[in-house]
């Protein structure tokens, strides 16, 4: 006679919230890879790209605000000793320590970007200063975190893409990318609305203080 209390459909769901907050975290981070890629290319000609350059550094807090969130979100559960999170292990070690560098120059970086939106191109301050500096450290970490995570990260947001083609979709992909969307939009709109505070920057001729 069986037992009353059947381990395997609470085993099931937790393996399938892992997997879902897997696909969540590659597929959004394949978004932003895409988005960081070509904010990269307005750097080449900044001055003439400056309105994109905004735009994009704007819009990308969304996906950004998303991402950290389903990464520290794996963390907590992992650290909580939660079981499907410990048996889908940590990632290496060197990525478990990129982890808080990526987070902290990432904000560094969007965060000095919009202060310098609240500052005149001839007087910037350090801020200008910071945001440059924090490119430098961001671009280093970020560097090698994608180089740890692209391979598994593509293959992930794949399957999820295939969407109905692949029998091993895990509940909720519906909700997942509803949640991407809306990272989008998010940023979007407050790209939106905060690009004409950057005018200054964007309609300046002179050629001194080029970002």
């Amino acid at each position: 006679m069986g037992s009353t209390s059947d381990p395997e459909p609470a085993s099931r769901l937790s393996g399938a919230g892992v997997e879902g907050n897997a696909r969540l975290t590659s597929t959004n981070g394949m978004l932003l890879l895409a988005l960081l890629a070509i904010e990269g290319f307005t750097i080449l000609s900044v001055r003439r790209m400056i309105t994109l350059h905004v735009f994009l550094g704007i819009l990308l807090i969304g996906p950004v605000l998303l991402k950290t969130g389903s990464t520290t979100y794996r963390f907590a559960r992992y650290y909580l000793r939660s079981q499907g999170y410990l048996d889908k292990g940590p990632p290496h070690w060197l990525l478990r320590v990129l982890g808080p560098l990526v987070i902290g120059s990432t904000v560094s970086l969007l965060g000095t970007g919009v202060g310098l939106l609240a500052v005149r191109p001839a007087d910037p301050g350090l801020l200008l200063t910071a945001h440059k500096a924090s490119f430098a450290i961001w671009f280093g970490v970020m560097t090698l975190h994608v180089l740890g995570h692209l391979r598994g990260g593509s293959v992930t947001a794949w399957r999820e893409l295939r969407g109905a083609t692949d029998r091993s979709v895990p509940r909720g992909r519906g909700l997942r990318l509803t949640l991407i969307a809306l990272a989008l939009v998010l940023g979007a709109a407050t790209a939106t609305l905060l690009l004409p505070t950057a005018s200054p920057w964007t309609t300046r001729t002179s050629a001194s203080n080029d970002r």
